[in-house]
């Protein structure tokens, strides 16, 4: 495949959760929840701490067992899946993943063909050319020989990026990918997501705090409340004062931003000079 041409499956890589309950031992923290992602978006999940969000993209990429209910993709039951078959689908970025002690920027991406790869088979010229067009779309070529450990936040962020991006999958799942990021960085890799999904045509799943940032920079918003879905639907539509009050208990203003148009929170003062 090349990694350079947009993905063909438009609408596809949908992915929808169908009274969905997660759990981590005795403590429920997703319950009952029914969702449906659209294909060929970028689709922001936020909420307050602790709401599930992290929670729930663990669900969705089938690193964690559902205590009830499926998720699915295309309509096709994720636990029915192949491994391999849908590590070719769905790429996922988790929030503070673990880099092998002293692995070179190009070696780290390399791992992205893990599904691709057979047993006893060489590493081809599509695997390497896939490397080549990450580590270009990420701006890492410059990178490729140096430790990922002896980044900075911003350039490990975007290597890993890069890794997930090497996949070649046409499903992407960020958790929280601008965590501990100054806002610079922040703009680095959002701006690289946007492009990944306008250039490429990437489906974007991702984890966010800052409501503003989730507003500009996606299609369709999924805010969570306590394990459940409080709203979902286009940034404009969904994001409102009263939403904000009653998830996140701040009292606000929302107003439009005066770059992109789209919504911005603005917190009431709590101490007045």
């Amino acid at each position: 495949m090349n990694l350079l041409a947009p993905k063909a499956t438009e609408h596809a890589n949908q992915l929808a959760a169908h009274g969905l309950r997660l759990r981590y031992g005795d403590r429920l923290i997703v319950d009952g929840l029914d969702l449906a992602l659209p294909g060929g978006a970028v689709t922001a999940l936020v909420g307050p701490n602790a709401c599930g969000k992290s929670t729930l993209l663990r669900g969705l990429a089938r690193l964690l067992d559902p205590a009830a209910g499926t998720v699915t993709l295309d309509g096709a039951d994720l636990n029915r899946m192949p491994a391999r078959a849908l590590a070719r689908r769905l790429g996922l970025l988790p929030q503070q993943p673990v880099t092998p002690e002293a692995i070179t920027v190009e070696a780290l991406v390399r791992l992205g063909r893990y599904p691709h790869q057979r047993l006893l088979s060489p590493w081809s010229a599509a695997d390497q050319a896939a490397v080549e067009a990450a580590l270009d779309r990420t701006g890492t070529a410059e990178l490729r020989d140096q430790p990922v450990d002896q980044l900075s936040g911003g350039q490990r962020q975007r290597a890993w990026i890069a890794l997930t991006l090497a996949q070649d999958t046409e499903l992407l799942l960020l958790d929280e990918p601008t965590t501990f990021l100054d806002l610079r960085h922040q703009l680095d890799v959002l701006d690289l997501v946007a492009r990944l999904h306008r250039e490429l045509g990437r489906t974007v799943v991702m984890v966010l705090h800052d409501l503003g940032q989730a507003a500009r920079y996606a299609d369709h918003l999924v805010v969570l409340h306590a394990g459940q879905l409080a709203a979902a639907g286009p940034p404009a539509e969904v994001l409102d004062a009263a939403l904000v009050e009653r998830v996140f208990e701040v009292p606000c203003r929302v107003i439009p931003d005066p770059e992109t148009g789209t919504p911005l929170v603005i917190p009431r003062a709590r101490v007045h000079s």
